[in-house]
């Protein structure tokens, strides 16, 4: 008899200890997904865009935001929707990644893109490829097909071959707008003229990112660039560095960033930014005092978008101004360009290259 009950008891004990993992798998599936994205981060003025401009930019920004979202409402996990979010701006001749890619010196794209998850710290990542229409999708390809985390150049295109890709014609990223701005820049560089503040809009168009957390309360991060215009030896900015443009860790946030590259990669912005959450600052804090701080005592010019493991949003820059969307955990959409009332003045303007 005493062997019975103790049996029993076993058994309830089991069944209790199964009901309450059942309930927390439950209640990590529960979670409320959300998304941020950004593209690019600069001298962004309203008395420099045109009405119809404008209206591009924040109908791509808000078709970007969507997918990643309703991705997430579709169950996909926070590195698909972060992808297909990037992917929409990435088809986009608005920003420079993929399609709207900038021209480096010899006339020629180069793009860098990287993706991590929170969950188990994967990454994937490749740096100047210029033949794969979206290469965020590589870098995603990178992290779960390989056992690598960075390819770059041939190396990366050779093996986007062996997994599939397509491999586009150059001339899909040309666009006349990309290649009247290269125009400009060397003409200044011959006549060794002054850097004017055209120059520097012309450098600036910068990178696009998302971030985002799914039902299962993982988070992703995701940044795809072509680099800065002009550049030159290979140069290769934050944008597919693991800690310096992307970061994310299920522990902390995740973070995606925009601006001079090089500043963001001397201080592991994204990772930087995480750490701090991590050891117990809240994430505007932590974010505020990277970018408005120790980014702006560096003269390094941009910003990030970063979520922590609650779907808390954050959003600085120290620029004019950075294309920026959201979907928050109450499914409530914001889409901004310019600095909304009461935010700070900018601690630097003109200054991004990247």
């Amino acid at each position: 008899m005493h062997e019975n009950i103790a049996k029993l008891t076993s058994r309830i004990s089991q069944i209790i200890l199964l009901v309450g993992v059942l309930g927390m798998s439950q209640a990590v599936a529960n979670q409320k997904p959300a998304i941020v994205i950004h593209g690019g981060a600069g001298t962004i003025t309203k008395a420099s865009m045109s009405e119809d401009k404008e209206a591009a930019i924040r109908a791509t920004l808000e078709a970007s935001v969507k997918a990643g979202y309703q991705a997430l409402l579709d169950g996909a996990d926070s590195t698909d929707a972060v992808t297909r979010a990037i992917n929409v701006m990435e088809d986009s001749p608005l920003f420079n990644a993929g399609r709207g890619a900038v021209f480096n010196a010899e006339g020629k794209h180069e793009m860098d893109a990287s993706i991590m998850e929170g969950a188990g710290l994967n990454a994937g990542a490749v740096a100047s490829v210029a033949q794969i229409r979206n290469p965020i999708d590589l870098a995603l390809k990178v992290m779960t097909d390989s056992e690598h985390v960075m390819l770059m150049g041939a190396g990366a295109e050779e093996f986007a071959r062996q997994q599939g890709f397509e491999m586009v014609d150059p001339a899909y990223f040309h666009t006349d707008f990309r290649w009247q701005q290269l125009q400009r820049i060397k003409a200044k560089e011959v006549a060794r003229e002054t850097v004017t503040t055209q120059d520097q809009h012309d450098k600036w168009f910068s990178t696009v990112g998302a971030v985002a957390l799914d039902r299962h309360g993982n988070l992703a991060a995701g940044t795809s660039t072509g680099g800065t215009s002009n550049k030159r030896w290979g140069r290769v900015g934050d944008s597919p560095i693991i800690g310096a443009g992307t970061y994310a860790n299920n522990n902390s946030c995740a973070v995606s960033a925009t601006g001079h590259g090089e500043f963001f990669i001397r201080h592991v912005v994204a990772y930087n930014i995480c750490n701090r959450v991590e050891l117990g600052t809240p994430l505007a804090e932590a974010a505020d005092t990277v970018v408005s701080d120790i980014l702006v005592k560096a003269n390094g010019e941009g910003g990030v978008i970063a979520m922590d493991r609650q779907g808390n949003i954050a959003t600085p820059f120290n620029s004019e101004g950075m294309y920026r969307a959201s979907i928050n955990t109450a499914g409530e959409i914001s889409i901004s360009i310019y600095r909304e009332k009461g935010d700070p003045e900018p601690a630097l303007m003109g200054n991004v290259d990247h």
